[in-house]
């Protein structure tokens, strides 16, 4: 028998690549990547456009790493580099109209797909597992 300990840190990784590979799979449909989404969502809930190097940390990816994703993402009309206006080596990302477009779009539909599934879940044992997520996330962050 699995330790429950174990059994728990199992099965969270578990859930989270689950979660990941359902909203892959309606991301796919438009051309997103995870990787691509995320940087997106970023910046689209950014309350000024952040540097690179701000979003990597965000994101908690490696800044070479955030360089491909942001190449993809500008080819695709989706983001922008601007120059900032105080430090010409930083580099800003922002949101194209048509990256802005998409970001409500997939906001709406992640949106929908986390009703529709969490729905089927009891709402007292939603409110636990919340409640328990989120002090697991303060222990490690703190860790």
């Amino acid at each position: 028998m699995v330790p429950l300990d174990e059994r728990f840190t199992q099965l969270l990784q578990g859930a989270s690549r689950a979660w990941r590979q359902a909203l892959e799979r309606h991301l796919k449909a438009r051309g997103l990547t995870a990787a691509g989404w995320s940087a997106v969502a970023a910046v689209a809930a950014s309350e000024r456009p952040p540097s690179q190097r701000e979003l990597a940390r965000q994101l908690g990816v490696d800044g070479a790493t955030l360089v491909a994703t942001i190449d993809r993402l500008a080819a695709g009309g989706l983001v922008e580099r601007r120059q900032d206006m105080h430090d010409r080596r930083i580099k800003q990302i922002v949101l194209t109209d048509k990256g802005r477009a998409l970001a409500g779009e997939v906001q709406r539909e992640a949106a929908a797909l986390r009703r529709v599934l969490l729905a089927r879940l009891d709402a007292g044992q939603l409110a636990v597992a919340a409640a328990v997520l989120e002090e697991l996330q303060q222990l490690l962050e703190t860790a």
